[in-house]
Formats: C-alpha cells, sequence, structure tokens
C-alpha cells in the first residue's frame, strides 16, 4: 500500500498498531484480574475506601479535598482544579485490600498537589496543548498524505510528538502516587504487611496500564515516521 515491497493490499506498518493494542488489553485484562482478585479479600482494618482516603489526608494535612463518589468500575480520579478525589462504586464503600490501595493512590495525588510535585504541576501545565495537539495531530498528517504536502505530514508528527509526551510524562506521577500510597499506608499501620502486599499488586498492575498505553502511542509514532518516510523515498 506505501510501496515496502508488498502487494497493494498490505500494510506491514499495521503490525506495530497491532502489537500496540495487544500490549494495552494485556495491561487491562492484567488490572482487572488483579483488582478482582484482592477485591475479594477484606482488610483487617475494616475501613472503607471512603474513610481509608478522608484518614490518609488528614494525616498527611490536607483538609481541602473533598472525597466523593463517581459512577463506575475502576474510575477513580483525583481532580486538581477541583480539590475533589472521586472514587468508583468499586472503590468508596468497599472495605477490601484493592478498594482501599486504588483510594490511597488517588490520595497520592492529592498529596502531590499539596506539596507542589514538580512532574505533576509539569503535566498539568502542559496538558492543554496536548489536548490540542492529540485533536489535530492525525488529521494533519492524513491530510498532509492525500494531499502530498511533506511539511504538513511533519508538522503532524510533531504535533503527535508533543500529545504523547503528556502519556510518557504521566508515568513518573503515577509511579510516585503509587509509592506515596504504600507508604502512607505503612507509616499509618492501616495495614499489614500481607496487605500490603496485596496493594502493591494492585497498583502494580494499574500502573503497567499506563506503561502499556505509552507503548502503544510510540508505535504508533514509528509507524506514521515509517509511512512519511516511505513517501519521501517514493518521490
Amino acid at each position: 500500500m506505501y510501496g515496502y515491497g508488498y502487494p497493494m493490499y498490505f500494510d506491514w506498518t499495521y503490525i506495530l498498531v497491532l502489537i500496540g493494542a495487544a500490549l494495552s488489553m494485556m495491561a487491562s485484562a492484567n488490572v482487572k484480574s488483579t483488582f478482582e482478585k484482592y477485591s475479594r479479600i477484606q482488610s483487617g482494618s475494616g475501613l472503607t475506601g471512603a474513610q481509608a482516603a478522608e484518614m490518609i489526608l488528614q494525616r498527611n494535612g490536607i483538609s481541602n479535598v473533598r472525597v466523593q463518589g463517581i459512577a463506575g468500575h475502576l474510575t477513580d480520579n483525583y481532580v486538581p482544579s477541583k480539590k475533589v478525589l472521586n472514587l468508583s462504586q468499586s472503590t468508596i464503600g468497599s472495605t477490601s485490600i484493592a478498594a482501599i490501595g486504588v483510594a490511597a493512590h488517588e490520595c497520592g495525588h492529592a498529596i502531590q498537589d499539596a506539596r507542589s510535585y514538580s512532574p505533576l504541576v509539569l503535566t498539568r501545565t502542559i496538558s492543554p496543548a496536548c489536548a490540542i495537539a492529540s485533536k489535530f495531530s492525525i488529521p494533519l498528517i492524513i491530510f498532509g498524505l492525500v494531499i502530498g504536502m511533506t511539511p504538513l505530514i511533519n508538522f503532524g508528527i510533531i504535533a503527535f510528538v508533543v500529545a504523547i509526551s503528556f502519556q510518557i510524562l504521566t508515568l513518573p506521577v503515577e509511579f510516585d502516587a503509587s509509592r506515596r500510597a504504600v507508604q502512607t499506608l505503612q507509616e499509618n499501620g492501616m495495614m499489614t504487611q500481607e496487605e500490603l502486599a496485596g496493594v502493591k499488586a494492585v497498583l502494580h498492575a494499574a500502573a503497567l496500564t499506563y506503561v502499556a498505553a505509552a507503548a502503544s502511542s510510540i508505535l504508533q509514532l514509528l509507524r506514521l515516521i515509517l509511512i512519511a518516510k516511505g513517501r519521501e523515498r517514493r518521490r
């Protein structure tokens, strides 16, 4: 299709897309199975996800963050601009190890925000530009390929790089939030060592979904570069 010596209907670069999709699906399946496994194990403290979150925030001197419920499964998140910690239905009222681990992770983001954690500040700063780049990068590349305008293709690829930079910079933020979660649970005696091992397993599985998403985007970027270079060779 793009002149790599294969039949016209075959584009081998789709293999990169398939690899990225496979990585994302495996990571998603892993986090779901791990969460389900540890959601069946109740914490000895008897704390719900919401109670654990309130306790962690209080013990870290954070009083301006509101904990509330949100619809969905594993849709937990922290919104710095609103100082709101959203806990999903599978987390907020559950006393499981998995629920407390997820709630603690989101509290980790609230702690980062309160401490002005540099990587979090950076991702918040570049987020608007990355969102715009993500929206227009692929259309620019496709349009550039259709009309045969190399500068437009290159500009689209640059925009795509800007877009995926957000995903890459998010990785240290997520890993640090998990580290803070485990540290807080341990230092405050909220869980036993055995329970903490379960929390670590859940948070590690969740972190891998971000790694897989970043890897998938990088593979997509590689594909776009190969397509653009293949077009240049045919000119």
